[in-house]
């Protein structure tokens, strides 16, 4: 891969990953809610979740998803469920607003959280196919073509990585200055509520 082309997507990743979309927004609240060290091992489940989804478009996975509509809702609806499921917890977790709600998440379960939430979202695989071949070497074969997507993959994961820790640390230092009972309770509320109109994008979201 040309230096060039590299640094034309890397810096085409982080406009992408400074977008608004599904993961910065879960980093954002679950940062906000649970604090910035929560936030950032929110991160690197996604992380995690981004190099999986590398491999599976690298090794044609990602093609078979997309050319079979029942696993590809099959998919999808299995993270619509893990974001209700998660709403559900944040929204019982208000009425208890007064307790140290980050203790009750070892850093795996949060890692588990953004990974969950990454892997569950064919989307982020038909992006992948789409976004990544415009910067494949033209005439590549096909392992040349799989190293140099895997080569993007953890180019992307970096670009995000960047963006998202960013948005992880301040949106839970700046929660941590304001937090009281009250705010808490209102974090978790409106964590719930986003988590529901998350999940309400995953399922009818084009």
């Amino acid at each position: 891969m040309e230096p060039g082309v590299w640094s034309a997507f890397f810096a085409s990743s982080l406009v992408l990953a400074l977008a608004p979309g599904p993961d910065n927004l879960f980093v954002l609240v679950q940062s906000a809610s649970l604090g910035a060290r929560a936030g950032l091992w929110v991160v690197a489940g996604l992380l995690t979740g981004i190099l999986m989804q590398t491999l599976a478009a690298a090794l044609g996975v990602a093609a078979v998803v997309a050319a079979s509509p029942t696993l590809f809702w099959g998919i999808r609806i299995l993270g619509a469920a893990y974001l209700l499921y998660l709403a559900f917890g944040a929204w019982r977790a208000g009425q208890a607003a007064r307790a140290s709600i980050y203790e009750s998440f070892s850093a795996v379960a949060l890692w588990r959280r953004g990974f969950v939430m990454n892997i569950t979202n064919p989307k982020v695989q038909i992006f992948f196919l789409a976004f990544f071949p415009q910067f494949v070497t033209a005439g590549a074969d096909s392992w040349q073509t799989a190293q140099e997507m895997v080569v993007m993959g953890i180019s992307f994961g970096a670009a995000t990585a960047i963006v998202f820790g960013l948005v992880a640390v301040f949106a839970g230092k700046l929660a941590d200055k304001l937090r009281t009972p009250r705010v808490q309770f209102f974090l978790n509320r409106a964590s719930a509520v986003i988590f529901v109109l998350l999940a309400a994008a995953a399922l009818f979201d084009y």
